[in-house]
């Protein structure tokens, strides 16, 4: 294979996934030896791992590259290093939980002719494209069917994903300061990339298995909860810059709070990083090109 011709990153974070790793890196290693998923180089960026992680790549995988972080530094985080770090023009994010087919890469790259394609999903078996919904004040979403054809995603996985590199760049890639250590950072940088009328698609045939939850799962589910709703709440904060939206949103919020009394705590938690949100939300009101309602008005009959 010419070196020109390798084109893709591919990423896999990874915290005490030993197990995982000697599980799926074989198939990983499988596609890599495609040439027409031209892929570059693989890159695992080990968050600070105490199992034996690190060891077993370097014994077992030696044409992968290791960056290793001293501390723990989150989900994000890690995923930014490896952006950074890479060779590629194109980014293939892979949680250390997924297997690539043989070929998972060759019609991927086809929709990045087009200029305005951001990222691309993979297709997770039993999952379709993202639909997204701006339902009593908040960002939901759900999956769409697994149809055969390419269609527009509300949101690109950052664990079963591909992301042109320069504009990953120009986004300052997933927000860690606001959104580690996990939960809502990918469905952010896709909305804003949408912002700027980009393109978000899903692919049929570019096939994975996606065992989900198996690497975040051993974190407590109360915290896991809380982040998760904490993060839901930053987005809408940081990005939902229309008005009337934004006026729904403060509806929503407080008609949720008389509901459920404890959620006040969520908000004082996210309310924490007010500072860095607002300094985010005007970043978003200065460099936006598409309207919050004509996002999710894509995606309402699809």
């Amino acid at each position: 294979m010419q070196k020109n011709s390798q084109i893709v990153s591919i990423i896999i974070p990874n915290y005490n996934g030993k197990e995982l790793l000697e599980k799926n890196l074989p198939y990983v290693l499988k596609a890599y030896r495609n040439s027409g998923n031209k892929i570059k180089e693989i890159i695992v960026v080990d968050d600070a791992s105490t199992d034996d992680s690190v060891t077993f790549i370097k014994h077992n995988f030696p044409e992968i590259r290791i960056i290793q972080h001293r501390v723990n530094r989150g989900f994000s985080s890690a995923v930014n290093m490896g952006a950074r770090s890479a060779k590629g023009k194109y980014l293939a994010l892979l949680n250390s939980d997924v297997i690539p087919s043989k070929n998972f890469l060759e019609t991927v790259l086809q929709h990045f002719k087009d200029d305005k394609v951001f990222a691309v999903s993979l297709h997770e078996k039993g999952y379709g494209w993202a639909r997204g919904k701006f339902k009593d004040g908040f960002i939901e979403h759900e999956s769409g069917s697994e149809s055969e054809d390419v269609h527009e995603s509300f949101w690109v996985n950052g664990g079963t994903g591909v992301f042109r590199r320069r504009y990953w760049m120009k986004l300052n890639g997933m927000d860690e300061k606001l959104l580690n250590p996990f939960y809502w950072e990918d469905l952010d940088l896709s909305y804003r990339a949408a912002k700027r009328g980009w393109l978000n698609l899903w692919d049929p045939e570019a096939k994975v298995v996606h065992e989900h939850e198996l690497t975040i799962g051993r974190i407590s589910k109360t915290f896991r909860e809380k982040i998760q709703q904490r993060n839901q709440l930053i987005l809408i904060w940081k990005n939902i810059t229309s008005p009337n939206l934004f006026r729904k949103h403060i509806a929503g919020l407080v008609r949720r709070i008389t509901q459920h009394p404890g959620y006040i705590l969520i908000v004082f938690i996210a309310l924490k990083k007010w500072r860095g949100i607002a300094k985010a939300r005007k970043k978003e009101r200065k460099e936006a090109k598409i309207s919050d309602e004509a996002i999710f008005a894509k995606f309402k009959n699809g």
